[in-house]
């Protein structure tokens, strides 16, 4: 058998600034994950802006998975985190400091 691979868009030329998340991508049907994250434009940020990996059972009521990232500090740079054993539903949330911006695309490459 061939393994089924999607790619889905979850936040698209955003513009994140302070509590941020992406939209909740249902994906119970995947073994793994890698969430990838490319600053787009970049304002103001610090160095260690952790974004947060959630799972949900609904895609309603989220729970902090506990695989983190941090936020790309320079435009067209690329960060990444790799999940397995999520569950149903997955997003990334991140909380940034005042005055700190981020445009971003945000990507989730499954497998199943």
């Amino acid at each position: 058998m061939l393994p089924h691979n999607v790619t889905a868009v979850v936040a698209r030329n955003e513009i994140w600034a302070g509590l941020a998340a992406t939209e909740p991508y249902e994906c119970g049907w995947a073994r793994e994950a890698v969430i990838f994250v490319r600053a787009l434009r970049v304002v103001d940020m610090p160095d260690t802006v952790p974004g947060q990996v959630q799972i949900s059972p609904d895609g309603m009521h989220w729970a902090d998975e506990g695989t983190i990232l941090f936020l790309p500090t320079n435009e067209e740079d690329v960060a990444f985190a790799r999940v397995t054993g999520f569950g149903g539903w997955l997003r990334l949330v991140a909380e940034l400091p005042e005055g700190a911006e981020i445009s971003v695309l945000v990507t989730l490459h499954l497998k199943a």
